[in-house]
């Protein structure tokens, strides 16, 4: 089975609750087998234009990474996240070779 990635660019805009949405994900996202590959860090865009921050999150499945986003943990944690950034966000199946 191949596994699933969230990819986000995110715009940060109000630090202070965009902290307490990172504090209040990782339950939610460990609940679903998902583990953290990129989170912010160094980056160089080298073509086109995206949000200063890259988070790629893994999950075993393209089922539990739809079932994380979609679960009521993650939901309220939305809130904090919607009201502290602006955020492009993609579920992805990766690929087996």
């Amino acid at each position: 089975m191949a596994k699933a990635y969230w990819i986000a660019h995110v715009d940060v805009f109000d630090p202070a609750t965009f902290e307490r949405y990172r504090a209040a994900n990782g339950a939610p996202i460990a609940e679903f087998g998902g583990q953290f590959l990129v989170r912010g860090g160094r980056s160089e865009v080298r073509a086109g234009a995206f949000k200063p921050r890259t988070v790629v999150v893994e999950f075993p499945s393209f089922e539990a990474a739809k079932a994380c986003y979609d679960s009521p943990g993650y939901k309220a944690a939305c809130e904090m996240r919607d009201a502290a950034s602006r955020i492009d966000i993609e579920i992805v199946e990766g690929w087996e070779a």
